[in-house]
């Protein structure tokens, strides 16, 4: 692989027709899935800008020209995450059922385990560590989509729809129980005595924690046509 400077890479992309944008997205997308790998194994210390270049198959100087530092693609990979597990939260609404709602929101929630567990991995790893690089973004965007969703589960309270539960402690629960599938996911295969988690296994996952959400917060099964 030949390394392009930024002047090299601004020539290769100036095409016609969004033909930029898409390349730009393109090696974005690229580049935070094999940083997304590369972090989850080494954490933010032990990676490398080389390192992740070879797992995206591109020269080094591609991942300066698109993030700058190691801190930044990091940074971004950590948004990534946030984003797609935050966007999982707009189907918890007043206007559903909260067996319905909560219910979507674990299937969402287990999907990005099994399909993202490199992504759960790297935001574990970030909070173990005592979330240096995102904690003003916890403590601002992920408490504000939460503080958004508890009047929520108060007006299902208070509608008869489920037991008395602290809503910010039940998504607590929900995250754990969720993500657990991702990060201790050694340890479920071992008790399971499989070497991989298949899509049975993570039904049967999914079903179990939706069942003890659903009766542990007294919510009743909705009927077929609220699916």
């Amino acid at each position: 692989m030949i390394a392009l400077n930024k002047d090299d890479l601004t020539k290769k992309e100036a095409g016609s027709n969004g033909i930029a944008g898409r390349v730009r997205q393109a090696n974005q997308a690229r580049i935070l899935a094999a940083a997304e790998q590369v972090f989850a194994q080494r954490g933010f210390a032990g990676a490398t800008m080389a390192e992740i270049a070879a797992a995206a198959d591109l020269p080094k100087a591609n991942l300066h020209y698109y993030f700058g530092t190691k801190e930044a693609l990091y940074l971004a990979v950590l948004e990534d995450i946030l984003a797609l597990w935050l966007d999982a939260t707009d189907g918890i609404r007043a206007d559903r059922h909260p067996a319905v709602a909560l219910g979507g929101y674990i299937r969402a929630k287990m999907a990005h385990s099994r399909t993202r567990p490199l992504a759960s991995k790297v935001f574990a790893n970030e909070l173990l560590h005592g979330a240096p690089h995102i904690r003003p973004y916890l403590a601002l965007e992920l408490r504000r989509r939460v503080e958004d969703k508890v009047p929520v589960i108060e007006g299902w309270i208070a509608q008869g729809l489920m037991d008395r539960v602290d809503a910010k402690h039940l998504f607590f629960s929900l995250w754990a129980m969720t993500q657990t599938y991702a990060d201790f996911d050694v340890q479920i295969r071992a008790v399971l005595g499989v070497a991989t988690l298949d899509e049975k296994d993570f039904s049967i996952a999914t079903e179990t924690v939706i069942r003890l959400i659903l009766k542990g917060c007294g919510i009743a099964l909705p009927n077929t046509e609220d699916h």
